[in-house]
């Protein structure tokens, strides 16, 4: 989820766990709804840092580093054994090499749209994981994921202005000023669908604390990599770029402690379509702490896409 988003979202191991038929408990409800929240405010962090100096890439080495190192901490503290077959030597890398390209990809969108709108575009990562598994494995799309699409798009275009009749720009003007914010969004979107599907196939049968620690090790080293071939990290050039990198670190890290520490512990395992709300936080501090207004069209346009994956979140959780 964003997971997550969905979204996180932030991903693709977590929301390849199965997740629990039981109802939930008030307890892992509110904590699902600390994760979104935690997530959603890890994207308004950064969008604060890409203000303030602060690179895409040098934001997703950072980011993804420390939350290696926490991993790291929890797989020693908890003696988690490490049985990695052939094939998973082989697709870990691969899928770190994705959430990578996912984790550039997303950050860029943000960095250029209002960090909402660049969530919302990135939910449509259930059509994305579709077209993949259908590519890959052969699988076809289910029904209610069809039946779905209509609902995605109607969201996705009042969100957006498509016709850029809200921006008062037009529509040639309108999409030259968030055209590649948009594109970076459903890039993201395509490398976690990716992500998902070879997570499952590939990966599934493999501790969630490892697939994570594995993932988020190679994206840090890489980022790292192309952040010194772009001429090293682009460290933050004033208080609130510190702040911003500090909190989107923090935020992205501790969420996924809660997610392999508590979120077990509750009940829950893996994500949960509650965790798609995470757009809807991030419009909501947006606003308050970065001034993004949208108007009442566009939330209507985002409330529909929220509703939509979390109407095949839910669907998905009892089959």
């Amino acid at each position: 989820m964003g997971v997550v988003t969905a979204t996180q979202l932030a991903v693709a191991h977590c929301m390849a766990m199965a997740a629990n038929p039981k109802a939930l408990s008030g307890a892992a409800f509110a904590t699902l709804l600390l994760i979104a929240l935690m997530m959603g405010a890890n994207h308004v962090s950064a969008r604060f840092a890409f203000n303030n100096g602060v690179d895409v890439l040098t934001a997703v080495s950072a980011r993804s580093g420390v939350t290696a190192i926490v991993l790291a901490l929890i797989l020693w503290h908890a003696r988690v054994p490490w049985a990695l077959s052939e094939r998973h030597r082989i697709f870990l890398p691969a899928i770190g090499l994705v959430i990578t390209a996912q984790s550039i990809c997303i950050y860029s969108s943000v960095a250029r749209l209002p960090v909402a709108l660049a969530l919302l575009a990135f939910n449509t990562y259930p059509l994305s994981t579709a077209l993949w598994a259908r590519a890959l494995y052969g699988h076809l799309p289910e029904r209610a994921l069809l039946l779905a699409i209509p609902f995605l798009l109607l969201g996705l275009s009042l969100a957006l202005d498509v016709s850029g009749a809200i921006s008062g720009l037009g529509a040639v003007a309108h999409w030259q000023e968030i055209g590649a914010g948009v594109a970076f969004a459903f890039a993201a979107s395509a490398f976690f669908g990716l992500a998902l599907v070879l997570t499952q196939h590939e990966a599934s049968a493999l501790d969630g604390r490892v697939r994570t620690f594995t993932t988020m090790l190679t994206v840090g080293v890489l980022a790292s990599l192309g952040a010194g071939l772009n001429g090293g990290m682009h460290w933050p050039t004033a208080d609130a770029g510190w702040i911003g990198l500090g909190l989107l670190t923090f935020l992205y890290g501790t969420g996924f402690t809660i997610m392999f520490t508590v979120l077990p512990r509750l009940g829950v395992v893996g994500n949960s379509a509650i965790m798609n709300v995470e757009p809807v936080f991030a419009l909501m501090m947006a606003w308050a702490f970065l001034d993004q207004k949208i108007s009442w069209i566009q939330v209507l346009g985002a409330l529909i896409v929220v509703a939509t994956v979390m109407v095949l979140g839910f669907r998905k959780s009892r089959t």
